[in-house]
């Protein structure tokens, strides 16, 4: 496996590469980030709250320090640079803020390289959000579908504009989950029944499904970028079952299970943001070879679900996603 500190280091003074990542300040994002800066990379931590990842912000800068502390002579003086963090402000329940948020990057910055919809919510109970999506939808896909597309342009600006480097990536976090995803896909299924502990996870497969087969139309649509999707592996230590852990009585079955689960299947915040640093940053991943892949835990390529690698449902996704942005007041260029 191809270890971080062999991926390319850059200096943001004179090779000034961009990144975004929504959810950055904590979970596998925190550990995908601290890797972005020790590389070199200026970062936009895009969330909701401002304090927390200001807060994050400073013990990733705490981090890359005693990481630095490590290095031999050598690795000092091989033009190992740290890169740039920013926060920037985005509310993935809200289209409007998603909207927002690209308005002021576009602002910011001329152009980007790299993109991680990293940010994501799995088994809540059913909810709609302010624009009446299902949350888990709307979080997991809908609105980095948004925020994804409103950026194409800038992604191929960089792209034309720097033909001698990299092209510009999307990476674009899946999950194992996505194999709850029904053989009879339909985006139009709610799947709002009882008991939640089991229609939530159609629900959560759905929207991950549906960010697989994003990636895949768009590696087809916009050649120029590489595109990819993530299953990071299974990360039991991440608030993403706090829900389920804080429920009265079976809330502490589902911790114990838990625990037993990651013991033997779990993989660590760290470990689990690998996959998302290999394909932001491994050299050997290339539009020809790669786009449109999908990786799993360590950056081992896998094939997706039957449902998940079925471009005719990933023509169908696309076009039920475009039709419901159009009906809020959004327009998505063809």
């Amino acid at each position: 496996m191809l270890k971080t500190d062999q991926l390319p280091y850059l200096n943001p003074v004179t090779d000034r590469r961009v990144a975004l990542i929504t959810g950055g300040n904590s979970g596998i994002g925190f550990y995908t980030v601290l890797e972005l800066y020790l590389h070199g990379y200026v970062v936009y931590i895009a969330s909701r709250s401002k304090s927390r990842v200001l807060k994050s912000i400073k013990e990733l800068k705490r981090e890359a320090r005693a990481i630095r502390l490590q290095y031999t002579a050598q690795q000092l003086t091989s033009e190992r640079y740290l890169g740039e963090l920013y926060f920037l402000e985005i509310d993935m329940v809200s289209l409007q803020s998603v909207l927002q948020a690209v308005e002021t990057f576009n602002t910011l910055e001329n152009h980007l390289n790299l993109l991680i919809n990293n940010a994501g919510v799995m088994s809540l109970p059913y909810s709609l959000t302010v624009d009446k999506l299902e949350i888990q939808l709307q979080i997991n896909y809908v609105s980095p579908f948004l925020l994804t597309t409103k950026l194409l342009p800038l992604l191929e600006k960089t792209a034309d504009a720097y033909p001698n480097i990299e092209p510009p990536r999307i990476v674009h976090l899946s999950s194992i989950g996505h194999q709850f995803a029904i053989k009879y896909f339909d985006m139009n299924s709610t799947f709002h029944y009882q008991p939640n502990v089991l229609f939530t996870w159609f629900r959560y497969g759905l929207a991950k499904t549906a960010g697989i087969h994003f990636m895949k139309l768009l590696a087809l649509r916009n050649p120029k970028i590489l595109c990819l999707s993530v299953h990071p592996g299974f990360v039991m230590n991440t608030n993403h079952f706090t829900y389920w852990t804080r429920l009265p009585i079976i809330g502490m079955v589902f911790w114990c299970l838990f625990q037993i689960f990651g013991f033997f299947f779990g993989v660590s915040n760290e470990e689990g943001a690998y996959a998302t640093i290999k394909c932001c940053l491994d050299p050997r991943l290339t539009l020809e070879n790669d786009n449109g892949k999908y990786f799993a835990t360590g950056g081992v390529e896998l094939e997706p679900s039957r449902v998940a690698r079925n471009m005719d449902y990933a023509a169908r996704t696309w076009i039920w996603t475009v039709h419901q942005l159009s009906e809020r007041g959004i327009t998505i260029p063809n």
